[in-house]
């Protein structure tokens, strides 16, 4: 068995409840190519299928997936991607935007965990790190969630919680084109110190490229099944009510400008700055000294949607003593990963 296969196993063992050990991960399929689709499939098995481990391997056609807090707008460039037809589509976890096409593989888990604020994304990392490691590739994971091969990035994870159930979830930059990636995603001066695109291309990699032996996409496919699951994984699928559910999902929610660009207003106040753990840009408008509505946006690592905290702040006085007050109460390391309570202040505050 891989070494990759033992780690995601003991990920699963690790899980709360007798039925998620006696059971075996179930591996799944969307048969799609359509991201709006395969993230409704995604979301649908996070929230309804929870009596096991699953591991989900699907592709995208050409699209620019936009991290759940980001301001849509400013992650693309827009003139570039209507000229090449690509699918622009928000997510439900944090991170930065990232750009799909058929060289690419994204694989999913999605399994149980005991205690929330235990969770790293190098325990999730670490099978596909070594997954990697056993093509003899010099594979590595590094900064708050890329996995490198000599240097260039070649995955982009992020993390969801929604109750004991986690999804972790990345790419797998295979045969992709280079080109695509760095016109359609505008880089962010705050990150890269130029909006050049040439900022973007640099930082990538295709597996393929690093390979001792070539192989095909679908060569690669059966390898991570492989490595992953190491022969223990249940070939599975959704009923066709399942799937009737899915579709629905992906119509009402996946499919929209509102959950799409839609989150993305102008504010009287904005401001952006960029920390350890992220770029954060926070917009807000005031009426009458007090908070009428606020944004969050950003690549910064969240486990769980912002919009109780936006609840919270609506009304709050726009005062750093009366925000931090309601920070304070907040789960914010759920909210914003590594970034500080003082951080979010200092950015909003402009101090």
């Amino acid at each position: 068995m891989p070494k990759g296969a033992s780690l995601f196993l003991l990920l699963c063992d690790k899980a709360e409840g007798s039925t998620m050990k006696e059971n075996k991960t179930m591996y799944l399929e969307t048969g799609s190519v359509d991201p709006a689709y395969n993230l409704a499939f995604e979301e649908f098995i996070l929230q309804n299928r929870k009596d096991r481990p699953y591991l989900l391997l699907w592709q995208n056609d050409n699209t620019i997936v936009i991290g759940q807090n980001q301001n849509a707008e400013a992650e693309i460039d827009r003139p570039f991607v209507e000229a090449h037809g690509i699918h622009v589509v928000r997510r439900t976890t944090g991170g930065g935007a990232v750009y799909h096409d058929l060289g690419n593989l994204n694989y999913s888990f999605i399994t149980d965990v005991e205690h929330a604020e235990t969770i790293t994304y190098q325990q999730f990392t670490r099978p596909v790190v070594e997954a990697l490691q056993g093509l003899g590739l010099q594979a590595e994971a590094s900064g708050r969630n890329d996995i490198l091969v000599e240097g260039r990035k070649v995955s982009g994870t992020a993390q969801r919680l929604l109750g004991k159930r986690v999804l972790h979830h990345g790419t797998l930059l295979f045969d992709s084109n280079p080109d695509m990636i760095a016109g359609a995603l505008r880089a962010d001066p705050i990150k890269f110190q130029s909006k050049s695109t040439q900022s973007v291309r640099t930082r990538v990699g295709n597996i393929r490229s690093f390979l001792k032996k070539d192989m095909e996409l679908p060569a690669f496919w059966e390898y991570l099944k492989t490595s992953f699951g190491g022969g223990e994984l249940e070939p599975g699928r959704l009923t066709p009510a399942e799937l009737e559910q899915v579709r629905q999902l992906k119509t009402e929610k996946y499919d929209t400008w509102e959950w799409n660009f839609g989150r993305s207003p102008q504010f009287t106040v904005t401001n952006k700055r960029k920390w350890d753990g992220g770029i954060l840009e926070i917009g807000v408008q005031v009426a009458a000294g007090r908070i009428s509505e606020i944004r969050f946006y950003g690549d910064f690592l969240s486990l769980s949607p912002l919009d109780t905290l936006v609840q919270a702040l609506q009304g709050c006085p726009f005062r750093r003593e009366d925000v931090a007050a309601v920070l304070d109460r907040a789960p914010l390391q759920t909210y914003f990963g590594s970034i500080t309570e003082t951080e979010v202040l200092d950015t909003m505050f402009a101090v």
